[in-house]
Protein backbone atom coordinates (compact mmCIF):
# COMPACT_ATOMS: atom_id res chain seq x y z
CA UNK A 1 0.00 0.00 0.00
CA UNK A 2 3.00 2.48 0.82
CA UNK A 3 4.47 2.04 -2.53
CA UNK A 4 0.69 2.76 -4.77
CA UNK A 5 0.47 5.37 -2.35
CA UNK A 6 3.55 6.65 -3.13
CA UNK A 7 3.33 6.21 -7.17
CA UNK A 8 -0.18 8.18 -7.15
CA UNK A 9 1.79 10.82 -4.87
CA UNK A 10 4.60 11.01 -7.33
CA UNK A 11 2.31 10.71 -10.38
CA UNK A 12 0.02 14.05 -8.69
CA UNK A 13 3.27 15.76 -8.12
CA UNK A 14 4.53 15.13 -11.43
CA UNK A 15 0.93 16.19 -13.39
CA UNK A 16 1.10 19.82 -11.24
CA UNK A 17 4.50 20.75 -12.07
CA UNK A 18 3.54 19.82 -16.12
CA UNK A 19 0.30 21.60 -15.68
CA UNK A 20 2.51 24.86 -14.20
CA UNK A 21 5.14 24.50 -16.53
CA UNK A 22 2.50 24.12 -19.70
CA UNK A 23 0.60 27.62 -18.16
CA UNK A 24 4.19 29.64 -17.61
CA UNK A 25 4.86 28.61 -21.60
CA UNK A 26 1.38 29.25 -22.65
CA UNK A 27 1.49 33.05 -21.00
CA UNK A 28 5.25 33.57 -22.61
CA UNK A 29 3.62 32.36 -26.16
CA UNK A 30 0.58 33.83 -26.20
CA UNK A 31 1.44 37.08 -27.86
CA UNK A 32 3.38 35.39 -30.39
CA UNK A 33 0.29 32.32 -31.41
CA UNK A 34 -1.39 33.07 -34.27
CA UNK A 35 -5.21 33.36 -34.31
CA UNK A 36 -5.99 29.71 -35.23
CA UNK A 37 -3.39 28.73 -32.64
CA UNK A 38 -4.85 30.71 -29.81
CA UNK A 39 -8.34 29.24 -31.10
CA UNK A 40 -6.91 25.82 -30.36
CA UNK A 41 -5.78 26.96 -26.78
CA UNK A 42 -9.29 27.91 -26.00
CA UNK A 43 -11.52 25.22 -27.00
CA UNK A 44 -9.16 22.79 -25.59
CA UNK A 45 -8.90 23.94 -22.44
CA UNK A 46 -13.06 25.84 -21.91
CA UNK A 47 -15.11 22.71 -22.15
CA UNK A 48 -18.31 24.83 -22.28
CA UNK A 49 -17.48 25.68 -25.66
CA UNK A 50 -18.16 22.18 -27.21
CA UNK A 51 -18.56 21.90 -31.22
CA UNK A 52 -22.10 22.56 -31.95
CA UNK A 53 -23.52 19.64 -33.82
CA UNK A 54 -25.00 20.30 -37.17
CA UNK A 55 -28.44 21.32 -37.11
CA UNK A 56 -29.44 21.71 -40.83
CA UNK A 57 -31.46 18.28 -41.15
CA UNK A 58 -34.07 19.84 -38.96
CA UNK A 59 -33.22 23.38 -40.44
CA UNK A 60 -33.43 24.62 -36.48
CA UNK A 61 -30.91 26.84 -36.17
CA UNK A 62 -31.03 27.98 -32.50
CA UNK A 63 -27.94 26.27 -31.21
CA UNK A 64 -25.49 28.35 -34.22
CA UNK A 65 -27.01 31.32 -33.20
CA UNK A 66 -26.78 31.01 -29.77
CA UNK A 67 -22.84 30.32 -29.99
CA UNK A 68 -22.59 33.17 -32.65
CA UNK A 69 -24.55 35.99 -30.61
CA UNK A 70 -22.14 36.83 -28.27
CA UNK A 71 -19.26 36.86 -30.19
CA UNK A 72 -20.87 39.83 -32.62
CA UNK A 73 -20.27 43.23 -31.48
CA UNK A 74 -22.04 46.23 -32.42
CA UNK A 75 -19.34 49.41 -33.51
CA UNK A 76 -19.88 52.80 -33.35
CA UNK A 77 -17.60 55.40 -35.05
CA UNK A 78 -17.44 58.81 -34.81
CA UNK A 79 -15.72 61.94 -37.01
CA UNK A 80 -14.92 65.12 -36.70
CA UNK A 81 -16.01 67.08 -39.95
CA UNK A 82 -12.44 67.21 -40.79
CA UNK A 83 -12.23 63.52 -41.22
CA UNK A 84 -14.18 63.86 -43.94
CA UNK A 85 -16.89 61.39 -42.07
CA UNK A 86 -20.85 62.33 -43.62
CA UNK A 87 -24.15 60.51 -42.77
CA UNK A 88 -25.53 58.41 -45.58
CA UNK A 89 -29.00 59.46 -47.01
CA UNK A 90 -30.16 55.95 -45.83
CA UNK A 91 -28.71 56.78 -42.19
CA UNK A 92 -31.30 59.89 -41.95
CA UNK A 93 -34.35 57.80 -43.75
CA UNK A 94 -34.01 55.22 -41.07
CA UNK A 95 -33.00 56.83 -38.26
CA UNK A 96 -36.29 58.86 -37.96
CA UNK A 97 -38.25 55.22 -38.74
CA UNK A 98 -36.21 53.55 -35.71
CA UNK A 99 -35.74 56.39 -33.29
CA UNK A 100 -32.38 56.95 -33.77
CA UNK A 101 -32.65 60.29 -35.62
CA UNK A 102 -28.96 61.64 -36.53
CA UNK A 103 -27.81 64.98 -34.74
CA UNK A 104 -27.78 67.75 -36.95
CA UNK A 105 -25.05 69.52 -35.73
CA UNK A 106 -21.43 68.11 -34.18
CA UNK A 107 -19.67 65.03 -34.82
CA UNK A 108 -20.78 62.96 -37.00
CA UNK A 109 -21.62 59.14 -36.85
CA UNK A 110 -22.06 55.76 -38.25
CA UNK A 111 -22.49 51.99 -36.86
CA UNK A 112 -21.41 48.67 -38.34
CA UNK A 113 -20.64 45.14 -36.60
CA UNK A 114 -17.64 43.26 -35.79
CA UNK A 115 -16.81 39.72 -34.52
CA UNK A 116 -14.41 38.50 -31.38
CA UNK A 117 -12.18 36.27 -32.41
CA UNK A 118 -9.47 35.88 -29.60
CA UNK A 119 -10.56 36.07 -25.97
CA UNK A 120 -8.21 38.88 -25.64
CA UNK A 121 -9.81 41.70 -27.24
CA UNK A 122 -9.38 41.37 -31.30
CA UNK A 123 -12.11 41.88 -33.22
CA UNK A 124 -12.36 41.86 -37.12
CA UNK A 125 -14.63 44.27 -38.94
CA UNK A 126 -14.69 46.19 -42.35
CA UNK A 127 -11.94 48.60 -43.40
CA UNK A 128 -15.03 50.72 -44.76
CA UNK A 129 -16.82 50.58 -41.02
CA UNK A 130 -13.46 52.55 -38.76
CA UNK A 131 -11.86 54.32 -42.02
CA UNK A 132 -11.37 57.72 -41.00
CA UNK A 133 -13.18 57.36 -37.15
CA UNK A 134 -11.95 59.26 -34.33
CA UNK A 135 -13.27 57.48 -32.05
CA UNK A 136 -14.58 53.99 -32.27
CA UNK A 137 -17.18 52.26 -29.23
CA UNK A 138 -17.46 48.61 -29.33
CA UNK A 139 -20.65 47.32 -27.40
CA UNK A 140 -20.69 43.81 -26.76
CA UNK A 141 -24.02 41.60 -26.79
CA UNK A 142 -23.99 41.38 -22.52
CA UNK A 143 -23.98 45.56 -22.74
CA UNK A 144 -20.93 46.51 -21.70
CA UNK A 145 -19.23 49.17 -24.27
CA UNK A 146 -15.27 49.49 -24.84
CA UNK A 147 -13.07 51.93 -26.57
CA UNK A 148 -11.61 50.28 -29.72
CA UNK A 149 -8.13 50.94 -30.91
CA UNK A 150 -7.31 50.13 -34.68
CA UNK A 151 -4.17 47.61 -34.77
CA UNK A 152 -3.77 47.87 -38.96
CA UNK A 153 -6.02 48.10 -41.73
CA UNK A 154 -6.20 46.79 -45.05
CA UNK A 155 -8.08 48.61 -47.68
CA UNK A 156 -7.32 45.71 -50.41
CA UNK A 157 -9.70 43.07 -48.64
CA UNK A 158 -11.58 45.57 -46.89
CA UNK A 159 -10.46 44.10 -43.80
CA UNK A 160 -9.53 46.10 -40.56
CA UNK A 161 -8.24 44.31 -36.82
CA UNK A 162 -9.43 46.43 -34.21
CA UNK A 163 -8.49 45.54 -30.30
CA UNK A 164 -10.65 46.07 -27.02
CA UNK A 165 -9.38 45.91 -23.17
CA UNK A 166 -10.82 42.94 -22.46
CA UNK A 167 -10.21 39.36 -21.26
CA UNK A 168 -11.90 36.22 -21.09
CA UNK A 169 -14.36 37.35 -24.24
CA UNK A 170 -16.52 34.57 -25.95
CA UNK A 171 -15.48 33.89 -29.52
CA UNK A 172 -16.64 32.86 -32.65
CA UNK A 173 -14.74 29.92 -34.08
CA UNK A 174 -13.12 30.00 -37.51
CA UNK A 175 -14.10 27.61 -40.09
CA UNK A 176 -12.88 26.79 -43.21
CA UNK A 177 -14.72 29.11 -46.54
CA UNK A 178 -13.07 26.44 -48.89
CA UNK A 179 -15.39 23.87 -47.40
CA UNK A 180 -18.71 26.25 -47.98
CA UNK A 181 -20.92 24.45 -50.77
CA UNK A 182 -23.53 26.51 -53.14
CA UNK A 183 -27.02 25.54 -51.42
CA UNK A 184 -25.64 25.24 -47.87
CA UNK A 185 -27.77 27.03 -44.82
CA UNK A 186 -25.88 30.18 -43.43
CA UNK A 187 -26.47 32.84 -40.88
CA UNK A 188 -25.70 36.55 -41.02
CA UNK A 189 -24.97 37.91 -38.04
CA UNK A 190 -24.91 41.53 -37.46
CA UNK A 191 -26.86 45.27 -36.42
CA UNK A 192 -28.73 46.33 -39.26
CA UNK A 193 -30.42 50.21 -38.64
CA UNK A 194 -29.31 49.96 -35.83
CA UNK A 195 -31.23 46.82 -34.28
CA UNK A 196 -28.46 44.83 -32.11
CA UNK A 197 -27.69 40.81 -32.52
CA UNK A 198 -29.90 40.10 -35.41
CA UNK A 199 -29.92 36.98 -37.07
CA UNK A 200 -30.89 36.04 -40.69
CA UNK A 201 -30.95 33.41 -42.36
CA UNK A 202 -30.70 31.81 -45.88
CA UNK A 203 -28.30 29.60 -48.30
CA UNK A 204 -24.92 30.11 -50.28
CA UNK A 205 -26.03 31.23 -54.00
CA UNK A 206 -22.49 31.03 -55.57
CA UNK A 207 -18.90 31.59 -54.20
CA UNK A 208 -15.96 33.36 -55.89
CA UNK A 209 -17.56 36.70 -56.85
CA UNK A 210 -15.96 39.38 -57.84
CA UNK A 211 -18.35 42.80 -58.06
CA UNK A 212 -15.70 45.36 -58.44
CA UNK A 213 -16.85 46.94 -54.53
CA UNK A 214 -13.66 47.32 -53.44
CA UNK A 215 -11.75 50.47 -53.39
CA UNK A 216 -15.55 52.28 -55.31
CA UNK A 217 -17.52 55.03 -54.67
CA UNK A 218 -20.71 53.48 -56.03
CA UNK A 219 -22.13 56.83 -56.41
CA UNK A 220 -23.65 55.82 -59.90
CA UNK A 221 -27.44 54.93 -60.03
CA UNK A 222 -27.15 52.46 -61.96
CA UNK A 223 -24.51 50.82 -59.87
CA UNK A 224 -26.64 47.90 -57.62
CA UNK A 225 -23.59 46.76 -55.16
CA UNK A 226 -23.13 48.79 -52.13
CA UNK A 227 -21.64 48.47 -48.81
CA UNK A 228 -23.97 47.70 -45.82
CA UNK A 229 -22.34 50.66 -44.01
CA UNK A 230 -22.67 54.45 -43.81
CA UNK A 231 -19.63 55.83 -45.44
CA UNK A 232 -18.40 56.49 -49.20
CA UNK A 233 -15.34 54.92 -49.79
CA UNK A 234 -12.23 55.86 -52.18
CA UNK A 235 -11.49 54.17 -55.40
CA UNK A 236 -7.81 51.89 -54.47
CA UNK A 237 -5.68 49.69 -56.16
CA UNK A 238 -5.23 45.70 -55.84
CA UNK A 239 -8.38 44.94 -54.35
CA UNK A 240 -9.25 41.41 -53.69
CA UNK A 241 -12.37 39.94 -54.21
CA UNK A 242 -13.96 36.51 -53.71
CA UNK A 243 -16.97 36.92 -52.12
CA UNK A 244 -19.24 34.13 -50.71
CA UNK A 245 -22.71 35.36 -51.93
CA UNK A 246 -25.83 34.80 -50.01
CA UNK A 247 -29.24 35.64 -49.84
CA UNK A 248 -29.45 35.82 -45.76
CA UNK A 249 -31.05 38.98 -45.30
CA UNK A 250 -28.06 42.42 -44.94
CA UNK A 251 -28.90 45.56 -44.48
CA UNK A 252 -26.35 49.01 -43.50
CA UNK A 253 -25.11 48.05 -40.01
CA UNK A 254 -24.21 44.69 -41.12
CA UNK A 255 -21.14 45.30 -42.08
CA UNK A 256 -18.25 43.62 -40.15
CA UNK A 257 -20.64 41.30 -38.92
CA UNK A 258 -20.62 37.54 -39.04
CA UNK A 259 -21.21 34.93 -41.70
CA UNK A 260 -21.53 31.45 -40.03
CA UNK A 261 -22.48 27.76 -40.97
CA UNK A 262 -25.06 25.80 -38.88
CA UNK A 263 -21.99 24.27 -36.77
CA UNK A 264 -21.51 27.67 -35.30
CA UNK A 265 -18.29 28.66 -37.42
CA UNK A 266 -17.03 31.47 -38.95
CA UNK A 267 -17.36 31.01 -42.64
CA UNK A 268 -16.94 34.83 -43.75
CA UNK A 269 -17.11 38.91 -42.69
CA UNK A 270 -20.27 40.71 -44.36
CA UNK A 271 -19.38 43.61 -46.48
CA UNK A 272 -21.69 44.36 -49.09
CA UNK A 273 -25.19 44.16 -50.79
CA UNK A 274 -26.37 44.20 -54.18
CA UNK A 275 -29.35 46.89 -54.30
CA UNK A 276 -30.60 50.15 -56.40
CA UNK A 277 -32.13 51.25 -53.00
CA UNK A 278 -29.07 51.17 -50.69
CA UNK A 279 -31.55 48.20 -48.69
CA UNK A 280 -31.38 44.17 -48.38
CA UNK A 281 -33.04 43.45 -52.31
CA UNK A 282 -32.04 39.93 -52.03
CA UNK A 283 -28.14 39.20 -51.96
CA UNK A 284 -24.98 39.96 -49.68
CA UNK A 285 -21.60 39.34 -49.90
CA UNK A 286 -18.93 37.80 -47.75
CA UNK A 287 -15.44 37.94 -47.31
CA UNK A 288 -14.14 34.30 -47.38
CA UNK A 289 -12.61 33.28 -43.98
CA UNK A 290 -9.76 31.61 -45.34
CA UNK A 291 -8.58 34.84 -46.78
CA UNK A 292 -9.06 36.93 -44.11
CA UNK A 293 -6.83 34.66 -41.77
CA UNK A 294 -3.95 35.43 -43.53
CA UNK A 295 -4.75 39.24 -43.61
CA UNK A 296 -5.77 39.27 -39.87
CA UNK A 297 -2.70 37.34 -38.72
CA UNK A 298 -0.09 39.60 -40.93
CA UNK A 299 -2.09 43.08 -38.78
CA UNK A 300 -1.51 41.39 -36.16
CA UNK A 301 1.96 40.44 -36.42
CA UNK A 302 3.73 42.92 -38.78
CA UNK A 303 1.39 46.02 -38.25
CA UNK A 304 0.59 45.82 -42.13
CA UNK A 305 0.11 42.27 -45.09
CA UNK A 306 3.06 40.89 -46.53
CA UNK A 307 1.39 40.18 -49.91
CA UNK A 308 3.30 38.50 -52.63
CA UNK A 309 2.09 39.26 -56.40
CA UNK A 310 2.27 36.58 -59.33
CA UNK A 311 3.45 39.99 -61.49
CA UNK A 312 1.27 39.68 -64.11
CA UNK A 313 -1.49 41.57 -65.86
CA UNK A 314 -4.52 39.74 -67.67
CA UNK A 315 -8.13 39.72 -68.86
CA UNK A 316 -10.64 37.38 -68.23
CA UNK A 317 -11.86 34.98 -70.79
CA UNK A 318 -15.54 34.49 -72.52
CA UNK A 319 -17.01 34.07 -76.19
CA UNK A 320 -16.37 37.41 -76.98
CA UNK A 321 -13.25 38.00 -75.39
CA UNK A 322 -11.65 35.24 -77.10
CA UNK A 323 -12.99 36.47 -80.40
CA UNK A 324 -11.93 39.80 -80.05
CA UNK A 325 -8.50 38.25 -79.10
CA UNK A 326 -8.67 35.38 -82.69
CA UNK A 327 -7.91 32.12 -79.76
CA UNK A 328 -10.37 29.33 -79.25
CA UNK A 329 -10.19 29.39 -75.53
CA UNK A 330 -13.39 30.48 -73.58
CA UNK A 331 -12.48 29.95 -70.24
CA UNK A 332 -9.04 31.22 -67.97
CA UNK A 333 -7.14 34.49 -67.85
CA UNK A 334 -5.33 35.92 -70.76
CA UNK A 335 -1.74 37.41 -69.93
CA UNK A 336 -1.30 40.49 -71.31
CA UNK A 337 1.46 41.53 -69.93
CA UNK A 338 3.82 40.84 -67.28
CA UNK A 339 6.37 42.79 -64.62
CA UNK A 340 9.74 43.04 -65.59
CA UNK A 341 11.51 40.63 -63.11
CA UNK A 342 8.21 39.55 -61.32
CA UNK A 343 7.64 35.97 -60.19
CA UNK A 344 5.81 35.13 -63.39
CA UNK A 345 8.39 36.23 -65.78
CA UNK A 346 11.13 34.36 -64.10
CA UNK A 347 9.01 31.40 -64.20
CA UNK A 348 9.03 31.14 -67.47
CA UNK A 349 5.38 32.39 -68.10
CA UNK A 350 4.81 34.86 -71.28
CA UNK A 351 2.78 37.17 -72.80
CA UNK A 352 -0.20 35.81 -74.57
CA UNK A 353 -0.13 32.39 -72.73
CA UNK A 354 -3.84 31.40 -70.94
CA UNK A 355 -3.42 30.62 -67.13
CA UNK A 356 -6.33 27.65 -66.77
CA UNK A 357 -5.37 26.26 -63.43
CA UNK A 358 -4.03 26.95 -60.28
CA UNK A 359 -2.47 24.35 -57.83
CA UNK A 360 -4.58 21.83 -60.35
CA UNK A 361 -8.00 24.40 -59.84
CA UNK A 362 -9.41 25.11 -62.65
CA UNK A 363 -9.69 28.76 -63.21
CA UNK A 364 -13.02 31.03 -64.47
CA UNK A 365 -12.17 34.23 -62.94
CA UNK A 366 -10.11 36.80 -61.75
CA UNK A 367 -10.90 35.50 -58.21
CA UNK A 368 -9.82 31.99 -58.18
CA UNK A 369 -6.10 33.31 -58.68
CA UNK A 370 -6.74 36.66 -56.57
CA UNK A 371 -7.53 34.62 -53.48
CA UNK A 372 -5.44 31.83 -53.82
CA UNK A 373 -2.55 34.41 -53.73
CA UNK A 374 -3.96 36.56 -51.40
CA UNK A 375 -3.19 33.90 -49.07
CA UNK A 376 0.48 33.62 -49.60
CA UNK A 377 3.46 35.47 -48.59
CA UNK A 378 6.61 36.69 -50.40
CA UNK A 379 9.13 33.87 -51.43
CA UNK A 380 5.69 31.31 -51.26
CA UNK A 381 5.62 28.94 -54.41
CA UNK A 382 2.89 28.15 -56.48
CA UNK A 383 2.67 25.95 -59.35
CA UNK A 384 0.31 27.46 -62.59
CA UNK A 385 -1.27 25.78 -65.53
CA UNK A 386 -1.09 27.46 -68.59
CA UNK A 387 -2.44 26.97 -72.48
CA UNK A 388 0.41 27.68 -74.76
CA UNK A 389 0.37 26.90 -78.90
CA UNK A 390 -2.35 24.53 -77.93
CA UNK A 391 -0.05 22.76 -75.21
CA UNK A 392 -1.05 22.88 -71.62
CA UNK A 393 2.35 23.51 -69.84
CA UNK A 394 2.87 23.72 -66.02
CA UNK A 395 4.96 26.36 -64.19
CA UNK A 396 5.96 27.01 -60.38
CA UNK A 397 5.97 30.84 -59.75
CA UNK A 398 8.09 32.30 -56.79
CA UNK A 399 5.57 35.20 -55.67
CA UNK A 400 7.07 38.39 -55.02
CA UNK A 401 6.83 41.43 -52.47
CA UNK A 402 4.97 44.61 -54.39
CA UNK A 403 7.70 47.11 -55.84
CA UNK A 404 5.66 50.56 -54.95
CA UNK A 405 5.50 51.57 -51.55
CA UNK A 406 3.29 50.47 -49.04
CA UNK A 407 -0.43 51.68 -49.50
CA UNK A 408 -0.99 54.62 -47.03
CA UNK A 409 -4.61 53.46 -45.73
CA UNK A 410 -7.08 53.60 -42.00
CA UNK A 411 -8.63 54.83 -38.62
CA UNK A 412 -8.89 62.98 -30.55
CA UNK A 413 -10.90 63.74 -27.72
CA UNK A 414 -8.25 62.56 -25.00
CA UNK A 415 -8.50 58.58 -24.45
CA UNK A 416 -5.75 56.58 -24.97
CA UNK A 417 -7.70 54.29 -27.48
CA UNK A 418 -8.82 57.39 -29.63
CA UNK A 419 -5.83 59.18 -29.65
CA UNK A 420 -3.95 56.00 -30.48
CA UNK A 421 -6.57 55.83 -33.38
CA UNK A 422 -5.81 59.30 -34.68
CA UNK A 423 -2.30 58.91 -34.98
CA UNK A 424 -3.34 56.35 -38.15
CA UNK A 425 -0.60 54.21 -37.69
CA UNK A 426 0.40 50.73 -37.23
CA UNK A 427 3.93 49.02 -35.65
CA UNK A 428 6.41 46.96 -35.17
CA UNK A 429 9.17 46.37 -32.69
CA UNK A 430 12.66 47.00 -33.79
CA UNK A 431 14.94 44.24 -34.11
CA UNK A 432 18.70 44.40 -32.63
CA UNK A 433 19.84 44.73 -36.19
CA UNK A 434 17.53 47.56 -36.79
CA UNK A 435 18.53 49.41 -33.94
CA UNK A 436 22.11 49.27 -34.60
CA UNK A 437 21.77 50.52 -38.05
CA UNK A 438 19.85 53.75 -36.63
CA UNK A 439 21.96 53.55 -33.74
CA UNK A 440 18.86 53.12 -31.03
CA UNK A 441 18.40 51.67 -28.07
CA UNK A 442 14.85 51.56 -28.52
CA UNK A 443 12.48 51.94 -31.21
CA UNK A 444 9.39 50.97 -32.71
CA UNK A 445 8.94 51.10 -36.69
CA UNK A 446 6.16 52.49 -38.98
CA UNK A 447 4.36 49.33 -40.95
CA UNK A 448 1.43 51.47 -41.78
CA UNK A 449 0.04 54.78 -42.37
CA UNK A 450 -3.65 55.69 -42.76
CA UNK A 451 -4.73 58.76 -44.61
CA UNK A 452 -5.77 62.17 -42.98
CA UNK A 453 -4.21 60.99 -39.19
CA UNK A 454 -1.63 62.65 -37.57
CA UNK A 455 1.35 60.46 -39.04
CA UNK A 456 0.10 61.58 -43.00
CA UNK A 457 -0.12 65.48 -41.85
CA UNK A 458 3.48 65.25 -40.25
CA UNK A 459 4.71 63.05 -43.54
CA UNK A 460 6.44 60.44 -41.60
CA UNK A 461 6.38 57.58 -44.19
CA UNK A 462 6.30 53.86 -43.66
CA UNK A 463 9.43 52.55 -42.43
CA UNK A 464 10.11 55.61 -40.04
CA UNK A 465 11.66 54.59 -36.20
CA UNK A 466 9.32 56.12 -33.63
CA UNK A 467 11.98 56.63 -30.73
CA UNK A 468 9.88 58.53 -27.86
CA UNK A 469 6.63 59.58 -27.35
CA UNK A 470 6.73 62.84 -24.55
CA UNK A 471 10.46 61.60 -24.25
CA UNK A 472 9.58 58.37 -23.28
CA UNK A 473 11.10 55.41 -24.59
CA UNK A 474 9.13 53.37 -26.94
CA UNK A 475 9.71 49.71 -27.66
CA UNK A 476 6.35 48.26 -28.29
CA UNK A 477 2.60 48.96 -28.80
CA UNK A 478 1.95 48.86 -25.37
CA UNK A 479 5.20 51.93 -24.50
CA UNK A 480 3.04 53.72 -26.94
CA UNK A 481 -0.57 53.49 -24.69
CA UNK A 482 1.25 54.07 -21.59
CA UNK A 483 3.29 57.00 -23.29
CA UNK A 484 -0.84 59.03 -24.78
CA UNK A 485 -2.77 57.97 -21.20
CA UNK A 486 -1.57 61.31 -19.57
CA UNK A 487 -0.52 64.46 -21.81
CA UNK A 488 0.36 67.38 -20.25
CA UNK A 489 -1.12 70.37 -21.83
CA UNK A 490 -1.99 68.16 -24.49
CA UNK A 491 1.02 68.63 -26.29
CA UNK A 492 2.31 65.12 -28.15
CA UNK A 493 5.91 64.99 -29.47
CA UNK A 494 7.17 62.44 -31.54
CA UNK A 495 10.51 61.86 -32.18
CA UNK A 496 12.16 59.48 -34.51
CA UNK A 497 14.32 58.97 -37.62
CA UNK A 498 12.88 58.91 -41.13
CA UNK A 499 13.56 55.87 -43.41
CA UNK A 500 17.38 57.81 -44.58
CA UNK A 501 18.23 58.35 -41.42
CA UNK A 502 16.93 61.65 -41.14
CA UNK A 503 15.80 62.35 -37.14
CA UNK A 504 13.00 64.11 -36.44
CA UNK A 505 11.00 65.70 -33.74
CA UNK A 506 7.31 66.60 -33.89
CA UNK A 507 4.66 68.40 -31.41
CA UNK A 508 1.38 68.33 -32.18
CA UNK A 509 -1.69 69.70 -30.15
CA UNK A 510 -4.44 67.13 -28.91
CA UNK A 511 -7.56 69.27 -29.35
Amino acid sequence: MKKIGLTLLTAFVGGALALGAYKVIESKYADNMSFEEKQKVYYTSNKAAAPVVSSTGALDFTEAAAVATPAVVYIRTTYSSQSGGSQDKLEQMFGDMFGQRAPQRGPQMASGSGVIISPDGYIVTNNHVVEKADKITVATNDHRTFQAKVIGTDPNTDLALIKISADNLPILKLGNSDEVRVGEWVLAVGNPFNLNSTVTAGIVSAKGRNINIIGSENNDDDNPFGRARNQTQPRLNKAIESFIQTDAAINPGNSGGALINTKGELVGINAAIASHTGSYEGYGFAIPINLAKKVLNDIKKYGTVKRGFVGISFTELNPDVAQQLGITNNNGLYVNDLVAGGGAEQAGIKKGDVIEKVEGVAVYESSDLQERVGRLQPGDKINMTVLRDGKEKNFEVTLKADATPTNRTAAVSKSAEELFNKLGASFQPLTQAEKAKFHVNSGVKVTQVRPGRVFDDFEIPVGSIITSINKSPINSVADIDKAITNLRNGNLVISGYYPDGTNFNNMFQVQ
